[in-house]
């Protein structure tokens, strides 16, 4: 009667996590959660089209690269080639986009499952997939096409690889495995550098006592990362395309402050960030850890474990990534959120499996998981009321701008805007970024002449300057999307050439002005 009482109570809870998961795929086209604590975050109006769009390019335009225009998939390949095979089948559309970065979540809740089975129990790895799927946080950025699902999933892939490899036939093969996986990562998102001493950890921990395997172990994972990512650099420089490759990390290396403390401040403002995923889950993870080095005797087993280490290094890698960019944003922490989600659960179960030690064990034990299922009750009615109040303000917006454009023909076709590889995602409407590009602003719109130029709420100075070298600026309609008092309209302008092909030098005049040739009222700031 027992078993088959914990056997439907085990049901209803694998029930209510699907359920939860299932969630994720509802109402894909609408908006990122508007008036949400990670509003600020641009990922939701700029990344799902700058990360796909050499897969939208090459199907719209029938080529994925774009010459002096942003091309990521230099850098970071795997992202678009995903969307592009997707696309075959789809169209392009942002939920299809959506769509597969949701498929990555539904594969790392499998992965996660199995990674804290290596060497914990049913219920703490339920329990961490409880916390992922109930977590409003994930939910609103696992639905976004960015990166980081799908580096979640191949950076969980490779995990679960290394600490099964004492049990394989073949370690040193399965090892190769490990460095072609950390391959697929590093192509995915180059953050994943930071992610490599977890992987490392989950390698050498379980072969500790074979030390002559261990080594082999990592010299072929370390092989096999090496012939794949060189292969991938070599087809770079042979195409022509390092330029590009380099452009990626450069616009990516923010200036640092000029303070001597700011390594400080910034590792502050990147642990602070945790609270982004949870005000309770997160400090609740990081006191576990604390308090497994504090004392070390009880938590030695708990901090030797090569799935608890390889955790705890993931969180501190990133961490650290942040620290170092020292330009925390929300979406950093999806990644950080899945590992700290392990360390509470692992952490709790550690803390139970000792209460036969003493009354503070169990009290710590029971103390954790009455804030571990408080958390994840109130998380999961923060969760419901996104999944059942969806808006569609930019789609909207998107869809309105591209009908005006259609009916009111300018020349070319093609948008100018820091939104337009999003705008193109949900409209089609072919675009450049204003922002970001190997080629200066002016040198490319001379060279792809577009019709129109959109922004949010106000014009930016140098990028007005820019335009105005080769064109006046008419603003024709306004749009109100997203919630951010700094991004909550999308205002579009005409771009008028100027007469007879005139280009303007940009030592002319003051161009950061209006000009007695345009025609707007939008704040230039």
């Amino acid at each position: 009667m027992a078993n088959r009482t914990k056997g439907w109570c085990c049901a209803v809870w694998l029930a209510v996590i699907a359920g939860f998961a299932l969630v994720h795929a509802l109402h894909l086209r609408a908006d990122f959660p508007n008036h949400s604590p990670w509003s600020m975050d641009w990922a939701k109006y700029t990344d799902e089209g700058w990360y796909g769009n050499a897969a939208i390019r090459a199907h719209l335009l029938g080529h994925w690269y774009l010459p002096g225009d942003f091309n990521p998939a230099v850098a970071a390949p795997v992202w678009p080639f995903l969307e592009w095979v997707l696309f075959f089948f789809t169209g392009i559309t942002a939920e299809a986009a959506r769509g597969l970065a949701v498929a990555g979540f539904f594969c790392t809740l499998g992965l996660s499952y199995l990674l804290l089975r290596v060497s914990g129990s049913r219920w703490m790895a339920l329990l961490a997939l409880t916390l992922m799927v109930t977590n409003p946080f994930v939910y609103a950025f696992s639905r976004l096409a960015i990166l980081e699902p799908w580096l979640i999933v191949f950076t969980l892939a490779a995990m679960n690889l290394a600490v099964r490899l004492p049990r394989v036939r073949r370690p040193v093969w399965t090892a190769c495995g490990v460095g072609v996986l950390f391959t697929v990562m590093m192509l995915t998102k180059t953050t994943a550098i930071f992610l490599l001493p977890a992987l490392g950890w989950a390698m050498a921990a379980p072969l500790w006592n074979r030390r002559k395997l261990a080594v082999q172990c990592v010299a072929a994972a370390g092989a096999a990362f090496a012939a794949g990512y060189g292969a991938w650099m070599a087809l770079v420089i042979h195409r022509g395309l390092l330029a590009d490759y380099k452009y990626f990390y450069f616009i990516n290396d923010y200036p640092r402050p000029a303070q001597l403390d700011w390594p400080l401040v910034s590792l502050w403002w990147s642990f602070h960030g945790g609270l982004w995923i949870d005000p309770i889950l997160a400090p609740l993870a990081a006191i576990l850890v604390v308090g497994a080095f504090v004392f070390f005797r009880a938590g030695r087993r708990l901090l030797l474990d090569p799935v608890f280490g390889s955790v705890v290094l993931a969180v501190g890698g990133y961490i650290l990534f942040m620290t170092y960019q020292d330009h925390p944003q929300p979406r950093y922490f999806t990644v950080v959120a899945v590992f700290c989600f392990f360390v509470a659960a692992m952490g709790t179960e550690a803390l139970l499996k000792r209460a036969g030690d003493g009354g503070a064990w169990r009290a710590a034990g029971w103390m954790a998981l009455a804030l571990i299922v408080a958390a994840a009750c109130v998380n999961g009615v923060w969760t419901l009321d996104y999944a059942t109040h969806p808006e569609y303000t930019f789609v909207n917006a998107a869809a309105q701008l591209a009908r005006y454009i259609d009916a009111h023909p300018n020349g070319n076709r093609l948008l100018v805007s820091v939104s337009g590889d999003e705008i193109m995602l949900l409209t089609h409407l072919p675009a450049l970024c204003d922002d970001f590009g190997t080629m200066e602003l002016p040198d490319k719109i001379g060279k792809y002449k577009p019709g129109w130029f959109a922004s949010w709420n106000d014009l930016d100075p140098g990028t007005l300057a820019d335009l105005h070298t080769r064109y006046s600026l008419q603003q024709v309609a306004a749009f109100p999307a997203f919630d951010d008092k700094e991004r909550n309209l999308l205002i579009l302008f005409k771009l008028r050439p100027l007469p007879g092909g005139r280009v303007r030098d940009e030592g002319d005049t003051d161009m950061r002005v209006e000009l007695p040739d345009d025609s707007f009222d939008a704040p230039i700031e």
